[in-house]
């Protein structure tokens, strides 16, 4: 049976309120040093623990927090959880995990799950804003603090009324595609991974864009789009491949993800070619894994660690202030950056 707190305040030879003040090391003990060690001793005797509940209904705080990823198979989400972790640890919070599995009407049940927990707070990767002005809604009149990760607004529209750590991905795409198109490549395809329930948004015309800018006509632009499951991935791409006339394969392939371009790499490999002599690819995330394959992956790097205990000090900044100018919307942006590997090179003459 569990040690309670009274079994160590009668062991102890104290009142309860005496052993609360002691073990939770409150500066208004009266206690003697000589009661203090007795106290403690007789709690690691007991193997006491205090109730997280009842410190926390106590104290406002469950010294928790919640964080809801979208896929835990794909590394980035992992490394970037356990930064989390390692970051909230040093000041004291546990983190509780859940898993959306990259579906929107399971990420929103997952959120809202999280304000019937007992934690303190809650960050959560946003894929799709509109779909959760109502989670953000309900956490506020939870009283639970929220941090977002997600894009920046885009240009000329109103900053996000929420805390958020933004992650920017044009500088990183921009120096991809500069790259590629300095060595030649001419014939692009994009592979985006999205959530069940998930729209592809404005991606396409983003892209289209950024290559027409660059003299790289419409017609050689393909976007496709598969689900996070790797085997979806590898398929996708190679049934694209396999439709197509060997003077429409595209020669450069950027996957908005690293597992992406992985499942795509073994989907050109099972077609005939090889990567980076007749394909060029490139991913997005920077995981390790991409370091370890037959090829180096060249990537679009995301600063895991940074992000993470960016998100970490947002989030217990918050939750220790109360001042008025508090409620001021905090944000911090970082910016991708392109790492050039063995996965990418100049355009076969052949």
């Amino acid at each position: 049976m569990r040690a309670r707190l009274k079994d160590v305040a009668a062991k102890a030879g104290v009142a309860p309120n005496t052993a609360s003040t002691i073990l939770n090391r409150k500066p208004n003990s009266w206690a003697s040093e000589e009661t203090r060690e007795r106290v403690f001793k007789v709690a690691e005797e007991l193997n006491y623990r205090p109730s997280r509940t009842a410190l926390g209904l106590r104290t406002g705080s469950f010294k928790a927090i919640g964080l809801v990823v979208p896929d835990l198979h794909n590394p980035f989400y992992t490394a970037f959880s356990d930064c989390l972790e390692r970051a909230l640890r040093k000041f004291g919070y546990d983190l509780i995990l859940e898993h959306s599995r990259e579906d929107m009407d399971y990420q929103s049940k997952c959120l809202l799950s999280l304000l019937d927990r007992q934690i303190d707070a809650v960050a959560y990767f946003v894929n799709d804003l509109d779909k959760h002005l109502d989670f953000l809604a309900k956490a506020k009149e939870a009283d639970k603090t929220v941090v977002a990760l997600t894009g920046p607004p885009p240009k000329g529209a109103p900053h996000l009324p929420f805390d958020s750590i933004q992650i920017d991905f044009t500088s990183g795409f921009i120096e991809a595609v500069d790259h590629l198109i300095e060595l030649g490549h001419q014939r692009f395809a994009f592979l985006s991974a999205l959530s069940k329930g998930q729209s592809a948004d404005g991606r396409p015309e983003m892209f289209n864009q950024l290559l027409q800018a660059r003299g790289v006509t419409e017609e050689n632009n393909i976007y496709l789009t598969c689900s996070h499951e790797l085997e979806d991935m590898h398929r996708v791409f190679k049934e694209y491949l396999e439709s197509q006339p060997p003077q429409r394969h595209p020669t450069a392939l950027i996957a908005l993800n690293d597992l992406a371009a992985i499942g795509a790499m073994r989907a050109a490999a099972d077609c005939g070619f090889s990567v980076p002599g007749d394909i060029s690819v490139v991913g997005v995330d920077d995981i390790p894994l991409g370091c370890f394959l037959p090829q180096r992956l060249s990537t679009i790097r995301q600063p895991i660690k940074d992000m993470a205990e960016a998100t970490a000090m947002m989030l217990l900044n918050r939750l220790r202030s109360s001042s008025e100018s508090s409620t001021a919307v905090q944000s911090k942006c970082f910016n991708t950056q392109f790492v050039c590997r063995e996965t990418t090179s100049a355009v076969s003459s052949g």
